[in-house]
């Protein structure tokens, strides 16, 4: 392509590689980015007209020009031609075609490099935080409150604990990704329209107006830092990765537990897949795309951290690469968070998975209510344990006068120890898996999501 034909052009000669061409353009995914590019020339014209670089009349020129390339993108009909290395280009080119060479005037004072960071950053503005709903929060019916199955450390059997325990722990988390993501919503909100090139707007720009029309809390303090700085995908990207990590463990969980040798969980048909050899594979494709998205994201963040650890001072065409990156993620983030992997638990499955030998944290404690220490009675549990193992029986099974050999504090109401009901409600300190401490838990993070509905 003929240089003469692009935005910088006017000093080249000859024709721009092909090969360059492809390497240079971002049309192909920048389009995405056509209304918020729209949006922000319709504002910069309002600026240029109260400096009096464009007339009343040049101004409503521009507008209409502008509303008609708006409505082409929304119909599908903008016709995308080799010459339009970018959405921004693609635009003011269309402009001129529809209202000749007034159109020539929206660029005045404006580079690509103030467009290029206020795009992306109008685009992440609105971006998806995790839909923790009430049912987000509580994704269980009411009766599966009492569900008791075992809690695991190391994939070992550790404590008996409330599924509704475990779900609240996913939820909990996925609270702390709408936050952070909450929190670089607020720092991207930042006009960096209006520093030009690097230097700044030698027209007495009206930021300010820019900053009302497009509706951003601020306006950036240094030109310089707004062309270049990219914090905001970085920020973005890394709380994406956090949240996709929260997922991907949420997944990991319920694949294991949808096993045959867990049976806690029977998921979905619809979110899953079969075998074309096995017939009677069911596999958990859903969760395991989102397991695997983990990776992709994270590789987002690594490659633009990579691109900025090198770079220079104001804007360089490696920056090109943030906006890929953004895209990819919001979207990977929209399809796994709504990505609905239904299941239903197997209460018997999850009940006949208990032991007596997990409740030996509670005959220990059964000692240290009766006054003996912690460690002695951890070791007197632990013999308990060990006796049981080498009788070949469970810890329950032991008599009364077996125990009492390792320690005279067992009495008959040692029994009540070995009862899993008993074992989870003696968890009432907060954040507990006793039933009213998950109630307060339900409680609080319903509070805490009005409050992000409030904030929002």
């Amino acid at each position: 392509m003929a240089p003469g034909n692009k935005l910088w052009g006017g000093r080249f000669s000859g024709s721009t590689d092909p090969i360059m061409e492809r390497l240079n353009a971002s049309i192909s995914y920048d389009q995405r980015l056509s209304e918020v590019d729209i949006q922000g020339s319709m504002a910069y014209a309002k600026a240029l007209e109260k400096s009096g670089i464009l007339s009343k009349t040049e101004l409503e020129k521009i507008l209409g020009g502008l509303e008609k390339i708006s409505e082409e993108w929304s119909k599908g009909v903008f016709g995308v031609i080799p010459t339009d290395e970018d959405i921004h280009t693609a635009n003011e080119r269309r402009l001129k075609e529809l209202i000749g060479d007034v159109a020539g005037k929206l660029h005045t004072g404006r580079s690509r490099n103030d467009q290029f960071v206020t795009s992306p950053g109008a685009l992440l503005y609105p971006c998806p935080c995790p839909p923790v709903s009430a049912a987000h929060l509580c994704p269980f019916p009411p009766r599966e409150i009492d569900v008791i199955l075992p809690g695991y450390t190391h994939l070992q059997k550790a404590q008996p604990i409330r599924w509704s325990q475990f779900l609240l722990s996913h939820a909990v988390a996925l609270t702390r990704d709408s936050e952070r993501l909450g929190e670089v919503k607020r720092r991207i909100n930042v006009l960096p329209l209006g520093s030009g090139a690097l230097a700044g707007n030698p027209l007495g720009i009206d930021r300010e107006l820019l900053c009302n029309e497009l509706d951003f809390a601020s306006i950036s303090l240094n030109s310089m830092d707004a062309v270049s700085e990219r914090d905001f995908v970085v920020e973005f990207l890394s709380a994406a990765t956090l949240l996709m990590i929260h997922l991907s463990k949420m997944a990991e969980d319920l694949i294991i537990y949808s096993t045959s040798e867990f049976g806690f969980l029977t998921l979905s048909d619809a979110y899953s897949s079969g075998s074309s050899l096995m017939p009677q594979k069911k596999n958990p494709d859903s969760l395991e795309l989102i397991r695997s998205k983990a990776g992709r994201v994270f590789g987002r963040l690594a490659a633009i951290l990579m691109v900025l650890k090198g770079l220079p001072s104001t804007y360089n065409k490696d920056l090109q690469e943030d906006k890929e990156a953004v895209f990819d993620v919001v979207d990977t983030l929209t399809w796994c968070i709504f990505c609905n992997t239904e299941s239903r638990i197997n209460k018997e499955s999850m009940e006949r998975a208990l032991s007596p030998d997990m409740l030996a944290t509670d005959l220990a404690l059964y000692l240290v209510r009766k006054g003996m220490p912690f460690r002695q009675a951890h070791m007197a549990s632990g013999k308990a344990v060990q006796l049981a193992e080498t009788k070949g029986i469970t810890i329950n099974n032991l008599s009364l006068e077996e125990l009492q050999n390792i320690s005279p504090l067992f009495g008959s109401d040692v029994a009540q120890v070995f009862s899993v009901v008993s074992s989870v409600e003696q968890y009432t300190a907060a954040g507990g898996t006793a039933k009213s401490s998950v109630s307060a838990q339900i409680e609080q993070l319903r509070e805490l999501l009005k409050r992000l509905k409030e904030q929002a």
